[in-house]
């Protein structure tokens, strides 16, 4: 993986977990909470648009295959849960078998 394709992800995945985080904490929380909830929230919109929008065609700021990138990125975390799963089975089946 490139570079470019690299900070793709890792921008992308840190915009969604801020989404993630901004919804559960202003849904959870209260008063101060709901705030900042709502500030992550907002801080994890305006990242991921602005990296999607610079990363369309029209614009020739960032020249990367986001659909690829997001493909690929989805393949590797999907075989890292496969792997983490079957690792966890086997350490489970170790463990009551003994």
């Amino acid at each position: 993986m490139e570079l470019l394709g690299f900070l793709t992800v890792v921008i992308l995945v840190f915009a969604l977990f801020m989404l993630l985080a901004g919804i559960f904490t202003a849904y959870f929380g209260s008063g101060k909470s709901r705030m900042i909830g709502a500030a992550l929230l907002a801080i994890g919109l305006i990242v991921g648009v602005l990296w999607i929008v610079m990363g369309l065609d029209s614009v020739e700021i960032i020249d990367v295959n986001m659909s690829k990138v997001i493909w690929d990125a989805f393949l590797y975390i999907l075989a890292g849960v496969i792997g983490a799963l079957a690792a966890i089975g086997v350490f489970l089946l170790a463990i009551m078998k003994s």
